[in-house]
């Protein structure tokens, strides 16, 4: 290979002969391991990649074999491209896997087992499905065990990663915003977004009540009797699809909107305690108690478009609010526990220089269902005369019903006998130790009544759905250091939104929203990342526990996911994605 020169010859000579043999040489390319890059631009010279006359390069397939372990932890062997970047090379595998929105996922190393150092064996007995078997022919075999868990950068390739030919790799869906679930299309995705959904709360990588976790085992029980069952459910009861089409629909905005977090700004316990009037105008009287040791006070409360205002009365809500509360751009959480009778609803506020948070309760389940259904239209900016309103209450109240740890009314004790699976296996170890088996089994199977009708699709849908209820859900910390401050703090990150928490308390210290953002950039010699937000509010930090590229992606990110629309097809923007995520380092 000559420097100055475009092109190069390779010799292959077959054992035992003089003939050179004509092979297939298109998947190959040039391998520069001391620069760690690929030498793609096959119009380039040598010299003009910067290559001298010492350098070694390695001629190399392109595609090579990888084990990807999916969300449902089997393992998977499949050839990838270890020279297209991490974010192409997932859209390839999900093509393959029959994944839609491909940008929702993307690779990450497997934990670093310490107690595991010794090589695996040959003839483990772990299950791995050769893909390439199954569809081209066969592919390689072992793994390699890593020290670091770490998201792989997306703007670069697997062999720029030192990810070498069958390493283990995780397929896991990283943004946590799933646009368009559809089970007509998504009956791969719904049940790998399942999976990594269920093995989050097994694993206790979220944190949730006791009746959350019954309500999560008694869907997994179903869901399991399901598919192992050889009688399908009854469906002669079904909707016609124009309904069936039109509840996956509501269904949706649900699965939108169910992020959350745990700031705590401005605090109003609100009890609901009259009754409701006209379908754009609901009214209730309230007792708002700030985080004090004040007695509570009465107020009258005023629901009316997309707007909350509260009075000293009712007879003085013909006048000027004594404050008024616009939901338009507001993020609607639950905060309900069934078995305590508990109905609240907490709003987070858009402010200038972050988020207030505003608790609502109720006395019952149709009045939370109510004014949850009228919370969520008015964050997007719709009243209650719009035509989804009451597929949304009647969402909720299914929901609902399927939190209830008590049986449906009329409905017999169940049999313990007639679980035929261990139910440790469908909750967390600690709650698996806080009961007795036999104890555990009629909670769950109690539970397990009230939704014991939901098809298969729909049982994986609502455990995704109250999965995205938690009020931990989507959010990544990291440990920085914002400019001006002498601690490390900790940065949360979620789909719509920054959070600083203060790593001693664990409180919110502050919350700035994506929408709110201008512009952000990163300085890559300090690793410092800059981000300013609308009226002249700048914040600067760096990363402690990890490298800023990791914060920087998973901002622009978000971003990128959140320019998506029904309107557009399935072709992403590439160029917008690398634009807003990869950084001029």
């Amino acid at each position: 290979v000559h420097p100055g020169s475009d092109r190069f010859i390779v010799p292959f000579h077959l054992k035992g002969t003089n003939r050179t043999a004509a092979l297939d040489w298109s998947d190959h390319a040039l391998w520069w391991e001391q620069r760690k890059c690929w030498l793609l631009k096959t119009h380039w010279t040598l010299d003009k990649y910067g290559i001298q006359a010492d350098a070694e390069l390695r001629y190399t397939p392109q595609h090579k074999p990888l084990l990807l372990q999916l969300p449902n932890m089997k393992n998977i062997k499949m050839t990838v491209s270890f020279s297209s970047v991490v974010f192409k090379a997932v859209t390839e595998i999900c093509q393959i896997l029959n994944i839609r929105r491909s940008e929702e996922l993307s690779l990450l190393r497997p934990p670093d087992d310490h107690k595991k150092k010794k090589k695996k064996d040959k003839n483990s007995h772990e299950d791995i499905w050769d893909i390439d078997l199954l569809s081209r022919g066969p592919g390689g075999s072992g793994t390699r065990k890593c020290t670091v868990v770490l998201w792989l950068d997306s703007s670069r390739s697997l062999m720029e990663q030192d990810v070498q030919e069958d390493d283990k790799l995780l397929l896991r869906f990283k943004y946590n915003v799933f646009f368009d679930l559809n089970p007509k299309y998504d009956a791969v995705r719904i049940t790998q977004l399942y999976e990594q959904a269920r093995w989050s709360i097994l694993l206790e990588e979220i944190d949730c009540t006791e009746e959350e976790m019954l309500m999560f085992a008694s869907l997994q029980y179903h869901i399991c009797k399901l598919t192992i069952s050889s009688e399908p459910l009854d469906n002669s009861n079904e909707p016609e699809i124009d309904e069936v089409e039109a509840a996956l629909s509501n269904l949706e905005v649900t699965l939108e909107g169910g992020h959350t977090d745990r700031i705590l700004v401005n605090i109003f316990l609100v009890k609901h305690s009259t009754s409701w009037t006209k379908v754009s105008d609901l009214e209730f009287s309230s007792l708002p108690k700030r985080l004090t040791l004040k007695p509570y006070k009465e107020y009258w409360f005023v629901f009316k478009d997309t707007t909350i205002s509260y009075f000293k009365n009712k007879e003085a809500s013909h006048g000027e609010p004594i404050e008024q509360f616009h939901l338009r751009g507001c993020e609607v959480v639950p905060d309900v526990n069934v078995t305590d009778k508990k109905f609240g609803i907490k709003l987070l506020l858009p402010v200038a220089d972050g988020m207030n948070e505003v608790y609502i309760r109720c006395d019952n389940e149709t009045q939370y269902a109510k004014w949850k259904a009228a919370c969520i239209l008015a964050s997007k900016g719709k009243t209650m005369a719009y035509s989804s309103y009451k597929s949304e209450v009647k969402n909720i109240q299914s929901f609902l019903q399927m939190k209830s740890l008590a049986p449906p009314p009329g409905q017999a004790a169940p049999d313990l006998e007639a679980m035929e699976m261990n139910a440790e296996c469908f909750v967390s170890p600690r709650y698996a130790k806080k009961h007795k088996t036999k104890q555990l089994t009629a909670r769950i199977l109690e539970a397990h009544q009230n939704i014991a009708r939901l098809s298969l699709t729909e049982a994986k849908m609502r455990f995704i759905q109250a999965w995205q209820s938690l009020p931990e859900f989507g959010i990544n910390y990291y440990i920085v250091r914002f400019k001006g401050s002498r601690k490390d703090e900790i940065l949360g990150i979620s789909y719509n939104r920054l959070i600083r928490i203060d790593m001693s308390s664990g409180l919110p210290v502050t919350t700035w929203r994506f929408a709110n953002m201008k512009q952000w950039n990163v300085n890559w010699e300090i690793r410092q990342v800059t981000i300013e937000f609308d009226q002249n509010v700048t914040i600067a930090f760096c990363c402690v526990s990890c490298d800023c590229k990791v914060v920087h992606e998973f901002i622009g990110g978000y971003i990128f996911l959140s320019t998506r629309s029904k309107d557009q097809n399935e072709t992403l923007d590439e160029e917008l994605f690398h634009k807003l995520t990869g950084g001029q380092e």
